[in-house]
Order: C-alpha cells, then sequence, then structure tokens
C-alpha cells in the first residue's frame, strides 16, 4: 500500500533540495500532483500479474501465437526516471492452452508499472509464462528508449535498448526463433487492410 503523505514529504524535500520554495504558487501543489502520479504509474507493485491469466476452456490452438507493439511505460530504478517502448510475447501452446491476448498486455502492465530494469522486466513476463502456461516455448522482446540515458549521462536521445527472454522451443529450435522474430519485424497491421 501506497503512504501519499511520505511521498508529499518527500517530493517537498527534493523541491527545497534543488533551492525551490515548496510555497511558491506554481508549485505548492506539486507534491501531491507527483504522490497521485506515483501510485498510478508504479500500481504494479500491488498488483498480482497472474490475476486473470487463465486458460481458455474448450479452445485448442498449437502453433505460435504473438502479440506484439504492446505499449510499455516504466520507470527506472536506478534515477527514478521513464523508460518507454514496446513488448513483443510469443508462445507456442502445449496442449492446445491458450488465453486471452489482453490478458498478455496486462501482465506486460503488471510488471512495469514498478521500479524497474528493462532486463529484469523482460524476464519476468518470460519467466511467468512459462510457468504458469506450460507452453512448448515463450520468448520475449523488448525495445525501450531510457531517459536516464537521453537526459542525463549519455544524452543519447533516440537510442533504443533492446533485450530478450527466450524459453523452450524458442531456446532449442533456431527456426521457431527466426520465425518469431521476422513476425516481429515484419510489416505492422493498420487495418486498412479490412
Amino acid at each position: 500500500m501506497k503512504d501519499i503523505k511520505k511521498i508529499e514529504k518527500g517530493v517537498t524535500l527534493i523541491l527545497e533540495g534543488i533551492g525551490e520554495d515548496p510555497g511558491r504558487p506554481g508549485i505548492r501543489a506539486t507534491p501531491k500532483r507527483v504522490a497521485r502520479m506515483l501510485t498510478e504509474i508504479l500500481g504494479g507493485t500491488d498488483r498480482e500479474a497472474t490475476r486473470n491469466l487463465r486458460i481458455i476452456e474448450d479452445e485448442k490452438h498449437d502453433e505460435m501465437v504473438l502479440v506484439k507493439n504492446i505499449p510499455l511505460y516504466s520507470m527506472c530504478e536506478h534515477h527514478l526516471l521513464p523508460f518507454a517502448g514496446v513488448a513483443h510475447v510469443a508462445y507456442i501452446p502445449k496442449a492446445g492452452r491458450i488465453v486471452g491476448l489482453s490478458k498478455i498486455a496486462r501482465v506486460v502492465e503488471a510488471y512495469a508499472r514498478r521500479l524497474q530494469v528493462q532486463e529484469r522486466l523482460t524476464k519476468q513476463i518470460a519467466d511467468l509464462l512459462d510457468s504458469h502456461l506450460k507452453p512448448l516455448g515463450v520468448m520475449v522482446v523488448i525495445e525501450a528508449e531510457h531517459m536516464c540515458m537521453s537526459m542525463r549521462g549519455a544524452k543519447k536521445p533516440k537510442s533504443i535498448t533492446v533485450t530478450s527472454a527466450v524459453r523452450g522451443s524458442f531456446r532449442r529450435n533456431p527456426a521457431t526463433r527466426a520465425e518469431a522474430m521476422m513476425l516481429i519485424r515484419g510489416g505492422s497491421f493498420s487495418g486498412k487492410e479490412l
């Protein structure tokens, strides 16, 4: 559970620490706004990632399932700056066991809305799907821009960090991994095709 008052006190101390007057009209409400923002964007800390991740009964599918370009926003735990990008999540069902597609996006969101590093985020998603669905294989690829690299330090905006985690058949079979990467890199569906 988040402690709003403690967050507000911390933001006030930060404002004072950088030489601002927390009573100044333009920033008087900033501690409250930042506290509300942080409880929203870090709401995954209190959320169980497997919630709603149920197998769909009476459906059988044994080919690759890929949900790509899932938007994600997270906070770097090292500098408390955001990183944003997309996740691509593929799995090959075992015994036809599939889940609702939106549930995969919710898993990504539950883990992204925490203080994170991209490498751990990628692994957490893959490990959860692997243990919960028990598929033949799982592959997660995340592409993101980190504000801690774009705004400060190296100051290299538009630099993209790519991480991947592969389990099962995606690890053992190079052709399966290549097929998933081709589908990820392939053209995007715009809806105009309909």
